[in-house]
Formats: C-alpha cells, structure tokens, sequence
C-alpha cells in the first residue's frame, strides 16, 4: 500500500476511534446539566465523559479544552433566547401597542429559559465563576442580546411610549436581570410561564405604587 495512503487511513481510523456517539450536542447537553447542578469549578473534561458514557478522549474529537465546551454552552443559551424574543418582536402587528411589544418580549424571555433551562440556568450560575477569558469570549453573543433590547427599548422612547429621562441601559440590565433571576425560584409546576410574564409587565409597566388623584 502507498505509505502516504496508509497514513491517511491510520488517522481517519484514529479520528473515528475518539469521535463521540453522543456527538457534540450529546456532549454539550450533559455539561450543561453539570454546570447547571455542580457549577464551574468542579466539573472536569473526566467528570462530562463518564456522564456522556464515553471516554475522556472521545472528547477531544468535538473540544479542545473545558473552557471551550463552556463557551459553547454559554453561547447556546444566550442565542437561544435571543432568538425567541426578537421574533417575538417581529411578529406583532405594525399597529401593536409599546405595552403590547413588551410583554410579548418577557414572556418569549422568560418562556425561552425554560425551554433550554439546562444551558440558560447553567449561563446565570456559572458566568461570575468563570476566567475572564471564556467570559470575553462569550461577551459578542451577550452584547448581541444586550443590543436587541437597547434597540427595541430606544424605539419605544422615540415612539413617546417610554419616559424620555429613563435610562435605557439601566433599565435593560434591571428588566433581563429580573427575568433571569426566575431560574433560582420558579417551579413550572406550580405556575404558568405566562402568569409569570404577566405579573412581570405588568410591575414594570404600570409601576408597584397605586396612583392617586392629588
């Protein structure tokens, strides 16, 4: 056989022998959940194959390091409900009310963590744990997300619907951390999503004081 052959069918067959059969999502979905349970620090490339049942080196077919699966996981998260919240936006009518566009915005938020609730509870407790160099590398998929509320909330100020002394990016990092925080308390089982969403808008719209006539 032609050497150079025979070198490229050892390291196809070397490459297949660390090829993961739970794939990289597989992989994925079981760091988050450690993550998720375990946080940062005591999570190892070990710890997430023999939960995946695969070998540590399997691993390395998909990642080259634990901080990349992190990234990943953190990126996935954010991508997610970023996407769920902006078609929210982008299928109300042309016509729909500043408080009609909102709340469509909390409850595609709120209903996206819980969908993918192993990486977005995994993104909000990990985040502060992790080096700043995952942080940074996470940080364009964070401030995308970060701009698609500062862009929807400018419009609603320039449209009159907003206060025009409000700040719009203390009230963003008020508004998602609040949302964000419902993964350390709610229990889907004794509450809707959409209730939550409700009760949400409705604080931050119409206020928690009730208006009197002076």
């Amino acid at each position: 056989m032609d050497p150079s052959v025979a070198e490229r069918a050892s390291r196809t067959i070397s490459a297949a022998s660390f090829r993961s059969p739970v794939g990289r999502a597989g992989i994925l979905d079981v760091a988050a959940r450690l993550f998720r349970e375990q946080g940062y620090g005591p999570v190892s490339l070990r710890k997430i194959a023999e939960a995946a049942g695969i070998k540590a080196g399997s691993i390395y077919y998909h990642f080259g390091s634990k901080d990349e699966i992190v990234v990943a996981i953190l990126d996935a998260g954010i991508r997610a409900v970023h996407d769920k919240m902006r078609q929210a936006v982008l299928e109300q009518p042309d016509d729909a009310t500043a408080a009609t566009i909102l709340r469509a915005a909390i409850r595609a938020h709120l209903r996206a963590l819980l969908d993918v609730s192993d990486y977005s509870s995994a993104n909000v407790r990990i985040f502060g744990q992790v080096p700043q160099s995952v942080r940074d590398a996470n940080l364009p998929t964070r401030r995308a997300y970060e701009a698609e509320w500062d862009k929807l909330l400018t419009r609603l100020q320039k449209d009159g619907a907003l206060r025009r002394k409000v700040d719009i990016r203390r009230l963003r990092l008020m508004l998602i951390g609040a949302l964000n925080a419902m993964l350390e308390w709610f229990d889907p089982e004794r509450g809707s999503v959409e209730a939550l969403a409700s009760a949400y808008a409705d604080v931050f719209l119409n206020g928690i004081l009730e208006q009197r006539e002076v």
